[in-house]
């Protein structure tokens, strides 16, 4: 019995001496190990006699339960003696100044069509909204676009399941507004994000659009003219903006127009306009013998490289706080 707790002290002592968790695998395997000293003897109880078992067999469990708790006990302190030593060595200095958050601002294109609103709002414009995934009735057929028109091609339209696309223009907008109301007076801006397949410095797959509608009786392109000059002149703060509108062609309205501004390369193409098509008129139900209308379009993109000077469109949607920290 002496021989035994002699060992298992010899043992401990041994354990006290371990410095680190390489060093106390070494101990242990010594030890318990399949060869180890107090394995060992375990093993030689079976040769001993039923009684010499018990009795030496209680005084071997006893003394391997105390070296089993010291080197418990010292695989502990080496943990908590690790983790002290990572807290220490990675341990933040709480008196440091906290950073500070920085203060959010609009992305330009937001800024664009806030503005672009706000003007429109003043002439008495009311905003419209409409889905962006559209039923070819509104996107195409009640704006008197035929099925063989380019517009309706792969090529140009992100078709979706069951025949509706990701609308093209804000002008179904338009459409469900005078489907809704049916009576003029209608004055609405319908502005949006819209997608076509196309990508360069100067178009988006995905883009943003306002659109313009005045239905009423005796609207005349005087009256198109008139408005689109004022919010032209108020947008860019410049009295002596030159605006002319050049005849074009659009299956929505008759007549057409493209929108030019004279800037400092010579004239720019901003939007289309024209007097609501007939067609279109009675596909939402209104008299076109009574009333007549207008209607333009503008890219709120191309607005607001025209403002801030941005010559390429895909600075907008890259997400580089470089440069939307500018605005």
């Amino acid at each position: 019995m002496k021989e035994v707790t002699a060992l298992v002290d010899g043992g401990i002592a041994q354990v006290a001496q371990i410095a680190d968790l390489q060093a106390w695998e070494v101990v242990k395997a010594e030890y318990l190990g399949k060869t180890g000293k107090i394995t060992s003897l375990m093993k030689g109880l079976g040769a001993l006699s039923i009684e010499e078992k018990k009795t030496f067999g209680a005084a071997i469990n006893i003394e391997k339960q105390r070296f089993q708790d010291a080197i418990n006990q010292k695989r502990d302190d080496l943990n908590a003696a690790k983790l002290e030593a990572q807290l220490q060595a990675e341990s933040l200095d709480v008196t440091l100044p906290g950073r500070g958050q920085a203060m959010g601002g609009m992305h330009p294109v937001t800024n664009t069509l806030e503005r672009v609103v706000t003007l429109f709002a003043g002439m008495g414009f009311e905003v419209a909204d409409g889905p962006e995934i559209e039923e070819d009735f509104y996107n195409f057929q009640a704006l008197n676009i035929p099925e063989n028109h380019p517009a309706r091609a792969m090529a140009d339209t992100f078709y979706v399941e069951n025949g509706d696309v990701l609308r093209t223009h804000t002008s179904p907008i338009q459409v469900r507004y005078m489907l809704d109301k049916k009576n003029p007076p209608i004055r609405i801006i319908a502005p949006g994000r819209v997608y076509r397949v196309d990508s360069d410095a100067t178009h988006s797959p995905m883009f943003h659009q306002a659109e313009g509608l005045w239905v009423e009786e005796g609207v005349t392109m005087a009256d198109l003219k008139a408005v689109f000059t004022e919010f032209i002149r108020n947008f860019f703060e410049r009295d002596d903006m030159q605006v002319r509108f050049r005849p074009s062609f659009f299956p929505f309205t008759e007549p057409s127009a493209e929108i030019d501004i004279l800037g400092e390369r010579g004239w720019l193409e901003v939007g289309g306009c024209g007097m609501v098509h007939p067609n279109v008129l009675r596909n939402v139900g209104i008299d076109p013998e009574k009333y007549t209308g207008f209607a333009f379009g503008i890219g709120l993109d191309r607005f607001a490289m025209l403002r801030y000077g941005v010559n390429d469109l895909r600075l907008f949607f890259d997400n580089d706080l470089n440069f939307l920290n500018q605005f």
